[in-house]
């Protein structure tokens, strides 16, 4: 047996250490939205082997040591969602199982073909860092697919995704913000990225492939992020959506470009983490998380704002933020693959960064519908006090909000430097320069010019009046409310992708759903082929007999 079972160096030990913050922030954030629940031991206790098994996969070098700890994280996720709404959380517990655990059934059929290929005597001396197989071969590609799609289906993208938005809206937001938002997508791209960089030697064609799963992700995710209605489903579909940057870093098979999908994987994390729990406090203290009932908070809950806002504007790729600084390098990556001689780069670039202005476009909705619209209903019942939320709730959202603008200013000299460019083979020499620090002090240098000419302008007497849409009073006519739910509706209208919102609406790109559905089908087929006739089982007996002489004798 190979005495190599565990493995620890610069990018094992970010994604450890990363793993290990969301731990604690996560038991910390709980102690205060899961107080009063039933089944608060079962809830820890999973949530503890969470993260021990996450360290046995971030750790393990041993590849069939790695998926005992894989699939022991599976189950643990579909446990830890089953925690959820008891009308709808078991449904999506079991759609997750099978969608992760069918992607898993591939990883282990791809591992027996790497221990064929791999040309060791047990498979219990397959190793990461000891396996290295050419994509030369039939065989070679399909053992590289079977475990990229375990990688793909665990970090949520497409076509294994549609159990994120799922999770998103049915299971407790610290479940979502620890597992589908953080840890899973570690976890995945993780993964991806050994299997990328030591186990396989990639081929231009696989990294096409990569690029292409990429930018469909980020592009056909944030378009159904746009019409949706409910806070946690729409940050669902995001988490969906950041994933095709990973993916697209990784598969330009250049090392900035690397560098900025494993940057990214760790930004995601960081404030995607943050807006979901941002987004539980108002899910908490308002009673529901549908937009339209939602409106108006900032002035009530300017904590819980303030992180929200950081981490709306770091995923949207603006910077001094840390998405900027991931983002910029995965944009050198591809413009790299391009110099290369690769046609399709621009096409590659322009899905990149119209997904960024696509979710931007979605965050403009989603402040404005929750925190900076007119205030809703339910605000205006409730007193003010009754908005305010223990420290428990808001201090995980406010240290991740500092990290969205800590890696964003300090990127090149902190996580990039220690971290990220050390594990990623090869020189790394950024094409561009951004200097993070003046462009920060130069936003502050605007911020405050800013604040000053307001300041300046309260100085004379104001007069203040009720709040007015199209010179209707609101309190008199609540029904000119503008809530933000309808932003980019009318996107739904328009030509072939009023057609695709349809398909997507009857479940027509879920894996699970078409599965399903197929499956039944089979079932109710084979269901009227025996209805107890005996004439109709002989004409069947014949057919197989005639069929069986033909192969046989052919």
């Amino acid at each position: 047996m190979n005495p190599n079972l565990f493995r620890f160096d610069s990018l094992s030990m970010l994604v450890g250490v990363s793993a290990g913050l969301f731990f604690l922030l996560i038991l910390l954030y709980s102690s205060g939205y899961m107080r009063g629940r039933k089944g608060l031991v079962r809830y820890y206790l999973y949530t503890v082997l969470t993260f021990v098994a996450s360290l046995g996969v971030i750790f393990a070098n041993n590849v069939i040591l790695f998926l005992v700890f894989w699939g022991f994280l599976g189950l643990l996720l579909c446990l830890l969602i089953a925690v959820g709404r008891k009308d709808r959380a078991a449904e999506t517990a079991r759609k997750t199982l099978i969608i992760v655990g069918g992607a898993d059934a591939f990883m282990l059929l791809g591992v027996a073909m790497v221990w064929r290929l791999a040309e060791v005597a047990t498979p219990w001396d397959l190793t990461m860092d000891s396996t290295r197989i050419a994509l030369t071969g039939g065989k070679a590609v399909a053992a590289y697919l079977c475990l990229a799609a375990g990688a793909l289906a665990k970090a949520g993208a497409m076509p294994f995704h549609t159990w994120v938005p799922d999770t998103a809206e049915d299971a407790p937001v610290p479940v979502t913000a620890y597992l589908p938002a953080s840890l899973d997508k570690l976890l995945g791209i993780y993964f991806l990225a050994r299997i990328s960089l030591e186990m396989f030697q990639m081929s231009t064609t696989m990294n096409t492939v990569l690029m292409g799963v990429g930018s469909f992700t980020i592009i056909a995710a944030v378009m159904m992020a746009l019409v949706q209605h409910d806070l946690k489903r729409l940050l669902g579909y995001h988490a969906v959506s950041q994933v095709g940057y990973m993916v697209l870093g990784i598969g330009t098979g250049n090392p900035i470009g690397i560098a900025g999908g494993l940057f990214h994987m760790l930004n995601n994390a960081i404030y995607k983490s943050c807006l979901f729990l941002a987004g539980g406090v108002v899910e908490k203290s308002a009673g529901t998380s549908d937009l339209d009932r939602l409106g108006g908070l900032a002035g009530v809950m300017p904590i819980t704002f303030g992180p929200f806002l950081i981490a709306s504007l770091a995923i949207s790729g603006v910077p001094p933020f840390n998405g900027f600084a991931s983002k910029w390098l995965i944009y050198q990556g591809i413009i790299e693959v391009g110099k290369n001689g690769d046609v399709l780069w621009i096409l590659w670039l322009s899905a990149a960064m119209f997904g960024s202005a696509l979710t931007l476009a979605s965050f403009m909705k989603l402040v404005h519908a929750v925190f900076l619209g007119q205030p809703s209903p339910a605000r205006k019942r409730k007193e003010n006090g009754a908005w305010k939320t223990g420290p428990t709730l808001w201090i995980p959202p406010v240290i991740l909000g500092i990290l969205c603008v800590a890696f964003g200013v300090f990127a090149a000299a902190l996580p990039l430097r220690f971290f990220i460019y050390p594990s990623v083979p090869g020189e790394i020499v950024p094409a561009g320069i951004w200097g993070s620090g003046w462009a920060a002090i130069m936003i502050l240098i605007g911020l405050g010019i800013g604040l000053a000419i307001y300041l300046l302008g309260t100085l004379r007497k104001t007069r203040t009046v009720e709040a007015f849409v199209g010179g209707e009073i609101l309190e008199e006519h609540p029904e000119m409310r503008v809530s933000g739910v309808d932003f980019y509706q009318t996107i739904q209208n328009l030509g072939i992708l009023k057609l695709i919102y349809d398909a997507a609406d009857r479940k027509f790109f879920d894996i699970y759903e078409v599965g399903r559905k197929t499956v039944l089908g089979c079932s109710r087929l084979a269901g009227s082929l025996h209805n107890g006739l005996l004439p109709r089982y002989i004409v069947w007996y014949l057919l197989g007999m005639a069929i069986l002489f033909y192969v046989l004798m052919g």
